[in-house]
Protein backbone atom coordinates (compact mmCIF):
# COMPACT_ATOMS: atom_id res chain seq x y z
CA UNK A 1 0.00 0.00 0.00
CA UNK A 2 2.77 2.44 0.95
CA UNK A 3 4.67 1.66 -2.25
CA UNK A 4 1.56 2.22 -4.37
CA UNK A 5 0.92 5.58 -2.71
CA UNK A 6 4.54 6.57 -3.24
CA UNK A 7 4.37 5.69 -6.93
CA UNK A 8 1.08 7.53 -7.18
CA UNK A 9 2.61 10.70 -5.76
CA UNK A 10 5.57 10.32 -8.12
CA UNK A 11 3.38 10.53 -11.21
CA UNK A 12 3.48 13.53 -13.46
CA UNK A 13 1.50 16.29 -11.70
CA UNK A 14 0.09 17.48 -15.02
CA UNK A 15 -1.95 14.29 -15.34
CA UNK A 16 -3.48 14.92 -11.90
CA UNK A 17 -4.52 18.51 -12.53
CA UNK A 18 -7.86 19.28 -14.17
CA UNK A 19 -6.79 21.85 -16.72
CA UNK A 20 -10.34 22.13 -18.05
CA UNK A 21 -11.58 23.59 -14.76
CA UNK A 22 -8.58 25.92 -14.62
CA UNK A 23 -9.31 27.11 -18.17
CA UNK A 24 -12.97 27.85 -17.38
CA UNK A 25 -12.11 29.78 -14.22
CA UNK A 26 -9.41 31.80 -16.03
CA UNK A 27 -11.84 32.69 -18.83
CA UNK A 28 -14.34 33.90 -16.24
CA UNK A 29 -11.55 35.91 -14.56
CA UNK A 30 -10.67 37.58 -17.88
CA UNK A 31 -14.33 38.39 -18.50
CA UNK A 32 -14.49 39.78 -14.97
CA UNK A 33 -11.47 42.05 -15.42
CA UNK A 34 -12.73 43.35 -18.78
CA UNK A 35 -16.21 44.02 -17.39
CA UNK A 36 -14.80 45.61 -14.25
CA UNK A 37 -12.65 47.94 -16.32
CA UNK A 38 -15.68 49.04 -18.33
CA UNK A 39 -17.74 49.64 -15.19
CA UNK A 40 -15.00 51.56 -13.40
CA UNK A 41 -13.99 53.82 -16.28
CA UNK A 42 -17.50 55.27 -16.37
CA UNK A 43 -17.78 55.77 -12.61
CA UNK A 44 -14.28 56.61 -11.31
CA UNK A 45 -11.22 58.70 -12.01
CA UNK A 46 -8.28 57.17 -13.87
CA UNK A 47 -6.25 56.87 -10.66
CA UNK A 48 -9.08 55.09 -8.84
CA UNK A 49 -9.62 52.76 -11.80
CA UNK A 50 -5.96 51.75 -11.83
CA UNK A 51 -5.88 51.19 -8.08
CA UNK A 52 -9.06 49.11 -8.09
CA UNK A 53 -7.94 47.00 -11.05
CA UNK A 54 -4.61 46.25 -9.36
CA UNK A 55 -6.41 45.32 -6.13
CA UNK A 56 -8.74 42.96 -7.99
CA UNK A 57 -5.80 41.38 -9.83
CA UNK A 58 -4.14 40.78 -6.46
CA UNK A 59 -7.29 39.03 -5.24
CA UNK A 60 -7.14 36.74 -8.28
CA UNK A 61 -3.50 35.93 -7.51
CA UNK A 62 -4.40 35.17 -3.88
CA UNK A 63 -7.29 33.03 -5.13
CA UNK A 64 -4.96 31.01 -7.35
CA UNK A 65 -2.67 30.56 -4.36
CA UNK A 66 -5.65 29.34 -2.33
CA UNK A 67 -6.48 26.75 -5.01
CA UNK A 68 -2.90 25.46 -5.10
CA UNK A 69 -2.78 25.28 -1.31
CA UNK A 70 -6.16 23.61 -0.81
CA UNK A 71 -5.63 20.97 -3.50
CA UNK A 72 -2.69 19.58 -1.51
CA UNK A 73 -5.19 18.30 1.10
CA UNK A 74 -6.65 14.87 0.45
CA UNK A 75 -10.10 13.69 1.58
CA UNK A 76 -8.87 12.43 4.94
CA UNK A 77 -7.16 15.73 5.75
CA UNK A 78 -10.20 17.75 4.66
CA UNK A 79 -12.41 15.50 6.80
CA UNK A 80 -10.19 16.11 9.84
CA UNK A 81 -9.96 19.91 9.51
CA UNK A 82 -13.71 20.37 8.90
CA UNK A 83 -14.65 21.05 12.58
CA UNK A 84 -11.77 23.53 12.94
CA UNK A 85 -12.74 25.36 9.74
CA UNK A 86 -16.39 25.46 10.81
CA UNK A 87 -15.45 26.71 14.29
CA UNK A 88 -13.25 29.50 12.91
CA UNK A 89 -16.05 30.49 10.55
CA UNK A 90 -18.59 30.68 13.38
CA UNK A 91 -16.13 32.72 15.46
CA UNK A 92 -15.70 35.24 12.61
CA UNK A 93 -19.47 35.47 12.09
CA UNK A 94 -19.85 36.33 15.78
CA UNK A 95 -16.90 38.73 15.77
CA UNK A 96 -18.22 40.74 12.83
CA UNK A 97 -21.40 41.53 14.80
CA UNK A 98 -19.26 43.61 17.17
CA UNK A 99 -16.62 44.98 14.80
CA UNK A 100 -18.53 45.44 11.56
CA UNK A 101 -17.85 48.27 9.12
CA UNK A 102 -20.29 51.11 9.78
CA UNK A 103 -19.81 52.43 6.26
CA UNK A 104 -20.63 49.08 4.64
CA UNK A 105 -23.61 48.61 6.97
CA UNK A 106 -24.92 52.02 5.89
CA UNK A 107 -24.46 51.22 2.20
CA UNK A 108 -25.78 47.64 2.23
CA UNK A 109 -27.98 47.41 5.31
CA UNK A 110 -26.03 44.40 6.62
CA UNK A 111 -23.45 44.08 9.41
CA UNK A 112 -21.42 41.59 7.41
CA UNK A 113 -18.07 43.23 6.70
CA UNK A 114 -14.84 43.88 8.51
CA UNK A 115 -12.95 46.93 7.23
CA UNK A 116 -9.22 47.60 7.33
CA UNK A 117 -8.54 50.92 5.67
CA UNK A 118 -10.02 50.84 2.18
CA UNK A 119 -10.21 47.02 2.15
CA UNK A 120 -13.28 45.14 3.37
CA UNK A 121 -13.72 41.45 4.15
CA UNK A 122 -16.95 39.45 4.45
CA UNK A 123 -16.42 36.39 6.70
CA UNK A 124 -19.62 34.69 5.54
CA UNK A 125 -18.00 34.15 2.13
CA UNK A 126 -15.18 32.01 3.52
CA UNK A 127 -17.68 30.36 5.87
CA UNK A 128 -19.34 28.81 2.81
CA UNK A 129 -16.51 26.36 1.99
CA UNK A 130 -16.06 25.66 5.72
CA UNK A 131 -19.78 24.86 5.94
CA UNK A 132 -19.49 22.56 2.92
CA UNK A 133 -16.63 20.68 4.59
CA UNK A 134 -18.61 20.25 7.79
CA UNK A 135 -21.72 19.04 5.99
CA UNK A 136 -19.64 16.53 4.03
CA UNK A 137 -18.12 15.23 7.25
CA UNK A 138 -21.50 14.96 9.00
CA UNK A 139 -23.06 13.03 6.10
CA UNK A 140 -20.14 10.64 5.62
CA UNK A 141 -19.80 9.95 9.34
CA UNK A 142 -23.53 9.35 9.74
CA UNK A 143 -23.65 6.98 6.75
CA UNK A 144 -20.72 5.05 8.21
CA UNK A 145 -22.57 4.67 11.51
CA UNK A 146 -25.87 3.78 9.80
CA UNK A 147 -24.99 1.80 6.63
CA UNK A 148 -28.61 0.64 6.36
CA UNK A 149 -30.93 3.59 5.73
CA UNK A 150 -34.18 3.64 7.68
CA UNK A 151 -36.74 6.38 8.25
CA UNK A 152 -35.34 6.86 11.73
CA UNK A 153 -31.71 7.15 10.57
CA UNK A 154 -32.68 9.50 7.74
CA UNK A 155 -34.63 11.80 10.05
CA UNK A 156 -31.65 11.74 12.41
CA UNK A 157 -29.28 12.76 9.59
CA UNK A 158 -31.65 15.54 8.53
CA UNK A 159 -31.72 16.77 12.12
CA UNK A 160 -27.92 16.75 12.28
CA UNK A 161 -27.62 18.75 9.07
CA UNK A 162 -30.11 21.37 10.21
CA UNK A 163 -28.44 21.40 13.62
CA UNK A 164 -25.16 22.51 12.05
CA UNK A 165 -26.96 24.96 9.73
CA UNK A 166 -29.09 26.80 12.30
CA UNK A 167 -26.17 28.58 14.06
CA UNK A 168 -25.00 29.94 10.70
CA UNK A 169 -28.52 31.04 9.75
CA UNK A 170 -29.08 32.76 13.11
CA UNK A 171 -25.81 34.69 12.86
CA UNK A 172 -26.59 35.76 9.29
CA UNK A 173 -30.04 36.87 10.44
CA UNK A 174 -28.39 39.01 13.12
CA UNK A 175 -26.22 40.51 10.38
CA UNK A 176 -29.32 41.26 8.26
CA UNK A 177 -27.75 39.25 5.42
CA UNK A 178 -30.70 37.32 4.05
CA UNK A 179 -29.16 36.86 0.60
CA UNK A 180 -26.13 34.99 1.93
CA UNK A 181 -28.42 32.91 4.15
CA UNK A 182 -30.19 31.71 1.00
CA UNK A 183 -26.86 30.48 -0.39
CA UNK A 184 -26.27 28.34 2.70
CA UNK A 185 -29.73 26.81 2.43
CA UNK A 186 -29.13 26.11 -1.27
CA UNK A 187 -25.89 24.31 -0.35
CA UNK A 188 -27.74 22.39 2.36
CA UNK A 189 -30.49 21.41 -0.08
CA UNK A 190 -28.05 20.08 -2.65
CA UNK A 191 -26.13 18.04 -0.10
CA UNK A 192 -29.35 16.59 1.33
CA UNK A 193 -30.23 15.33 -2.16
CA UNK A 194 -27.03 13.27 -2.39
CA UNK A 195 -26.90 12.24 1.27
CA UNK A 196 -29.03 9.15 0.79
CA UNK A 197 -32.05 10.50 2.67
CA UNK A 198 -35.21 8.95 1.26
CA UNK A 199 -37.54 10.99 -0.93
CA UNK A 200 -40.33 10.07 1.47
CA UNK A 201 -38.73 12.66 3.76
CA UNK A 202 -37.28 15.07 1.18
CA UNK A 203 -40.52 15.55 -0.76
CA UNK A 204 -42.73 16.71 2.15
CA UNK A 205 -39.92 18.88 3.58
CA UNK A 206 -39.42 20.53 0.17
CA UNK A 207 -43.17 21.00 -0.11
CA UNK A 208 -43.32 22.67 3.29
CA UNK A 209 -40.48 25.03 2.33
CA UNK A 210 -42.28 25.93 -0.91
CA UNK A 211 -45.50 26.67 0.97
CA UNK A 212 -43.68 28.85 3.51
CA UNK A 213 -41.90 30.74 0.73
CA UNK A 214 -45.17 31.36 -1.10
CA UNK A 215 -46.80 32.48 2.15
CA UNK A 216 -43.93 34.91 2.79
CA UNK A 217 -44.38 36.50 -0.65
CA UNK A 218 -48.14 36.71 -0.06
CA UNK A 219 -47.57 38.47 3.27
CA UNK A 220 -45.09 40.90 1.68
CA UNK A 221 -47.74 41.94 -0.82
CA UNK A 222 -50.82 41.99 1.41
CA UNK A 223 -49.89 42.14 5.10
CA UNK A 224 -46.34 42.67 6.37
CA UNK A 225 -47.16 42.85 10.06
CA UNK A 226 -46.16 39.27 10.86
CA UNK A 227 -42.92 39.51 8.86
CA UNK A 228 -42.01 42.74 10.64
CA UNK A 229 -42.55 41.05 14.00
CA UNK A 230 -40.15 38.21 13.14
CA UNK A 231 -37.43 40.62 12.09
CA UNK A 232 -37.72 41.50 8.40
CA UNK A 233 -36.24 44.92 7.64
CA UNK A 234 -37.61 47.79 5.57
CA UNK A 235 -34.83 47.51 2.97
CA UNK A 236 -35.78 43.84 2.40
CA UNK A 237 -39.38 44.83 1.71
CA UNK A 238 -38.13 47.50 -0.70
CA UNK A 239 -36.20 44.87 -2.65
CA UNK A 240 -39.35 42.76 -3.01
CA UNK A 241 -41.32 45.86 -4.06
CA UNK A 242 -38.71 46.75 -6.68
CA UNK A 243 -38.82 43.19 -8.00
CA UNK A 244 -42.63 43.25 -8.31
CA UNK A 245 -42.64 46.74 -9.86
CA UNK A 246 -39.14 47.81 -11.00
CA UNK A 247 -40.47 50.90 -12.79
CA UNK A 248 -42.47 52.07 -9.80
CA UNK A 249 -39.74 54.22 -8.23
CA UNK A 250 -36.80 56.34 -9.37
CA UNK A 251 -34.66 55.68 -6.30
CA UNK A 252 -33.11 52.86 -4.32
CA UNK A 253 -33.29 49.24 -5.41
CA UNK A 254 -36.15 49.92 -7.87
CA UNK A 255 -33.94 52.35 -9.75
CA UNK A 256 -31.01 49.92 -9.67
CA UNK A 257 -33.06 47.04 -11.07
CA UNK A 258 -34.79 49.20 -13.68
CA UNK A 259 -31.46 50.60 -14.90
CA UNK A 260 -29.97 47.11 -15.06
CA UNK A 261 -32.84 45.88 -17.20
CA UNK A 262 -32.52 48.94 -19.46
CA UNK A 263 -28.78 48.41 -19.86
CA UNK A 264 -29.13 44.73 -20.74
CA UNK A 265 -32.00 45.41 -23.13
CA UNK A 266 -30.12 48.22 -24.86
CA UNK A 267 -27.30 45.81 -25.72
CA UNK A 268 -29.66 43.86 -28.00
CA UNK A 269 -28.05 40.98 -29.91
CA UNK A 270 -24.40 41.98 -30.29
CA UNK A 271 -24.02 44.77 -27.74
CA UNK A 272 -22.96 48.38 -28.11
CA UNK A 273 -19.27 47.51 -28.23
CA UNK A 274 -16.41 47.48 -25.77
CA UNK A 275 -16.49 50.25 -23.16
CA UNK A 276 -19.72 51.78 -24.43
CA UNK A 277 -22.00 52.12 -21.40
CA UNK A 278 -24.62 54.84 -21.75
CA UNK A 279 -26.97 53.53 -19.05
CA UNK A 280 -25.87 54.18 -15.48
CA UNK A 281 -26.40 51.23 -13.13
CA UNK A 282 -25.54 51.64 -9.42
CA UNK A 283 -22.97 49.13 -8.10
CA UNK A 284 -22.44 47.74 -11.59
CA UNK A 285 -18.85 46.78 -10.77
CA UNK A 286 -20.00 44.10 -8.32
CA UNK A 287 -23.57 42.84 -7.89
CA UNK A 288 -24.78 44.27 -11.21
CA UNK A 289 -21.77 43.32 -13.36
CA UNK A 290 -24.02 41.22 -15.62
CA UNK A 291 -25.68 44.45 -16.82
CA UNK A 292 -22.28 45.66 -18.06
CA UNK A 293 -21.78 42.44 -20.02
CA UNK A 294 -25.28 42.66 -21.48
CA UNK A 295 -24.92 46.30 -22.53
CA UNK A 296 -21.44 46.00 -24.03
CA UNK A 297 -21.56 42.51 -25.53
CA UNK A 298 -25.28 41.91 -25.97
CA UNK A 299 -27.28 38.71 -25.92
CA UNK A 300 -24.42 36.80 -27.55
CA UNK A 301 -21.98 37.89 -24.85
CA UNK A 302 -24.43 36.92 -22.10
CA UNK A 303 -24.97 33.50 -23.67
CA UNK A 304 -21.20 32.99 -23.90
CA UNK A 305 -20.82 33.80 -20.21
CA UNK A 306 -23.62 31.39 -19.26
CA UNK A 307 -22.04 28.71 -21.48
CA UNK A 308 -18.71 29.07 -19.62
CA UNK A 309 -20.53 28.64 -16.31
CA UNK A 310 -22.37 25.57 -17.58
CA UNK A 311 -19.07 24.17 -18.86
CA UNK A 312 -17.48 24.70 -15.44
CA UNK A 313 -20.40 23.01 -13.69
CA UNK A 314 -20.27 20.09 -16.15
CA UNK A 315 -16.53 19.70 -15.56
CA UNK A 316 -17.03 19.63 -11.79
CA UNK A 317 -19.84 17.07 -12.13
CA UNK A 318 -17.52 14.89 -14.23
CA UNK A 319 -14.83 15.00 -11.55
CA UNK A 320 -17.46 14.15 -8.93
CA UNK A 321 -18.58 11.05 -10.84
CA UNK A 322 -14.96 9.96 -11.29
CA UNK A 323 -14.04 10.18 -7.61
CA UNK A 324 -13.50 7.03 -5.59
CA UNK A 325 -14.32 8.69 -2.28
CA UNK A 326 -17.77 9.66 -0.99
CA UNK A 327 -16.45 12.54 1.15
CA UNK A 328 -15.21 14.22 -2.02
CA UNK A 329 -18.57 13.60 -3.69
CA UNK A 330 -20.44 15.37 -0.89
CA UNK A 331 -17.99 18.28 -0.81
CA UNK A 332 -18.09 18.68 -4.59
CA UNK A 333 -21.89 18.71 -4.55
CA UNK A 334 -21.80 21.55 -2.04
CA UNK A 335 -19.37 23.54 -4.19
CA UNK A 336 -21.47 22.98 -7.31
CA UNK A 337 -24.62 24.14 -5.51
CA UNK A 338 -22.81 27.21 -4.14
CA UNK A 339 -21.60 28.35 -7.56
CA UNK A 340 -24.81 27.36 -9.37
CA UNK A 341 -27.02 29.28 -6.93
CA UNK A 342 -24.78 32.35 -7.15
CA UNK A 343 -25.01 32.35 -10.95
CA UNK A 344 -28.75 31.68 -11.01
CA UNK A 345 -29.57 34.35 -8.42
CA UNK A 346 -27.22 37.04 -9.73
CA UNK A 347 -28.27 36.78 -13.36
CA UNK A 348 -31.91 36.39 -12.31
CA UNK A 349 -31.87 39.57 -10.24
CA UNK A 350 -30.08 41.53 -13.01
CA UNK A 351 -32.82 40.75 -15.52
CA UNK A 352 -35.71 41.12 -13.07
CA UNK A 353 -36.65 37.45 -12.66
CA UNK A 354 -35.60 37.40 -8.99
CA UNK A 355 -35.42 40.01 -6.20
CA UNK A 356 -32.18 41.88 -5.53
CA UNK A 357 -30.14 40.08 -2.88
CA UNK A 358 -26.60 41.43 -3.16
CA UNK A 359 -25.18 38.09 -4.29
CA UNK A 360 -22.10 38.52 -6.56
CA UNK A 361 -21.43 36.75 -9.86
CA UNK A 362 -18.75 34.07 -9.22
CA UNK A 363 -15.23 34.89 -10.48
CA UNK A 364 -16.56 37.96 -12.33
CA UNK A 365 -17.88 40.53 -9.82
CA UNK A 366 -15.48 42.88 -8.06
CA UNK A 367 -14.54 41.86 -4.53
CA UNK A 368 -12.08 39.66 -2.71
CA UNK A 369 -14.11 37.78 -0.09
CA UNK A 370 -16.47 36.06 -2.53
CA UNK A 371 -13.64 35.34 -4.95
CA UNK A 372 -11.49 33.69 -2.28
CA UNK A 373 -14.47 31.66 -1.03
CA UNK A 374 -15.21 30.42 -4.56
CA UNK A 375 -11.54 29.70 -5.22
CA UNK A 376 -11.35 27.60 -2.06
CA UNK A 377 -14.32 25.65 -3.41
CA UNK A 378 -12.49 25.14 -6.70
CA UNK A 379 -9.51 23.95 -4.65
CA UNK A 380 -11.72 21.26 -3.08
CA UNK A 381 -12.75 20.01 -6.52
CA UNK A 382 -9.18 20.15 -7.85
CA UNK A 383 -8.11 18.09 -4.84
CA UNK A 384 -10.51 15.36 -5.96
CA UNK A 385 -8.65 14.89 -9.22
CA UNK A 386 -5.24 15.40 -7.63
CA UNK A 387 -5.84 12.72 -4.98
CA UNK A 388 -8.17 10.43 -6.92
CA UNK A 389 -7.32 7.15 -5.21
CA UNK A 390 -9.05 4.45 -3.24
CA UNK A 391 -9.13 4.47 0.55
CA UNK A 392 -9.64 1.64 2.98
CA UNK A 393 -13.11 3.01 3.73
CA UNK A 394 -13.99 4.27 0.22
CA UNK A 395 -17.49 2.84 0.65
CA UNK A 396 -18.69 4.50 3.83
CA UNK A 397 -15.65 6.63 4.61
CA UNK A 398 -14.63 6.88 8.24
CA UNK A 399 -11.37 8.69 9.00
CA UNK A 400 -11.71 8.58 12.75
Amino acid sequence: MARQQFLRRDEDDDARIDWGIIFSVLVLAVIGMISLYVALTHDMSTTSVTRTMITQAMWYVLGIGAVIFIMQFDAEQLWKIAPLAYGIGIFLLILVLFFYSRRMAYLNGAKSWFAIGSLSFQPSEVMKPAFILMMGRVISQHNSEYPEHTMRSDWLLLGKLFGWTIPVAVLLKLQNDFGTMLVFFAILGGMILVSGITWKIIAPVAGAVTVLGSLAIFLVVYDRTLLEKIGFQAYQFKRIDSWLDPSGSTSGSSYQLWQSMKAIGSGQLLGKGFNVSNVYVPVRQSDMIFSVIGENFGFIGCCLLIFIYLLLIFQMIQVTFDTKNEVYAYISTGVIMMILFHVFENIGMNIGLLPLTGIPLPFVSQGGSALIGNMIGIGFVMSMRYHNKSYMFSNGTDFR
